[in-house]
């Protein structure tokens, strides 16, 4: 464990940032899985809402640097044209 004190809040704040990153990728997958799912079901309506929420939450995913900026835009390409499909 550090001793310096500097050390000790860079590790305070590498848990949190952490625990925030986790929750945010939780949360990328279960959306992108909501949106599947109502492709899945030919729900055109509730997949292209879902759609938008999925977009917000991949971009602001990669913004804030949880995910790679090429993921996100590969996965909303994905969805999109999945959505488009049904």
């Amino acid at each position: 464990m550090a001793n310096h004190k500097s050390a000790l809040k860079r590790h305070r704040q590498s848990l949190k940032r952490a625990a925030r990153n986790r929750a945010m990728k939780t949360r990328v997958r279960n959306t992108v899985k909501a949106v599947r799912a109502a492709v899945q079901l030919k729900d055109k309506d509730q997949a292209a809402v879902l759609l938008g929420t999925a977009t917000s939450v991949l971009d602001k995913a990669a913004t804030k640097g949880v995910i790679h900026w090429r993921n996100a835009a590969r996965n909303i390409s994905r969805l999109s044209k999945a959505v488009s499909e049904i």
